[in-house]
């Protein structure tokens, strides 16, 4: 008898422990110490090697027009994100100057911008509408400022693939913390 509820509370125990570790299943954890920051990435994506780009960028090994990247900026001495602006300034500002740049043939048009606040950082979530010139795109981004620096988030999907990645992307995005 003892043997039996020993099983039983090992298999509930085990059980638990598996719902607790399914909220982000599916996606494994990037830490860069060097520069202070941190996120999630979904399972079966791979590092790509960049030079004069993004500080890091991983991409789906079977969609491979998926993928995410860490831009680091410099900001003014003592800025914080506020004064950078609201979430929509700074998103339209990122779509004019990295999501769609001048003579890229990309338009973005912002399509929601939010701010949150994790421990003590801001961050600025972002969403965009992006037109290349042959397909049509979907793109998160997360802002924040941290040690003087501009830490950029972007992960992005062709908009026919948005509704299956909408929900892991989100968890990719606010997954995104600096230190």
């Amino acid at each position: 008898m003892l043997k039996r509820i020993a099983v039983i509370l090992l298999v509930i125990f085990s059980f638990t422990l598996t719902s607790c570790v399914s909220t982000v299943s599916g996606l494994k954890s990037y830490i860069d110490t060097a520069d202070g920051y941190q996120f999630l990435y979904p399972n079966g994506w791979t590092a790509l090697n960049v030079s004069n780009g993004p500080d890091v960028v991983f991409r789906d090994l079977i969609e491979q027009t998926e993928n995410v990247s860490v831009v680091i900026s410099e900001v003014p001495s003592g800025k914080t994100l506020a004064d950078l602006g609201t979430p929509s300034e700074v998103g339209y500002r990122l779509s004019k100057s990295a999501i769609a740049p001048p003579n890229s043939g990309r338009e973005a048009e912002l399509v929601n911008a939010e701010a949150r606040e994790s421990g003590a950082k801001s961050y600025y979530i972002l969403e965009y509408a992006v037109k290349l010139p042959n397909q049509l795109r979907h793109n998160l981004a997360s802002v924040a400022v941290s040690r003087g620096k501009l830490f950029t988030i972007n992960i992005s999907s062709t908009e026919d693939r948005w509704p299956k990645a909408k929900q892991l992307f989100e968890k990719v995005i606010k997954s995104f913390s600096v230190y």
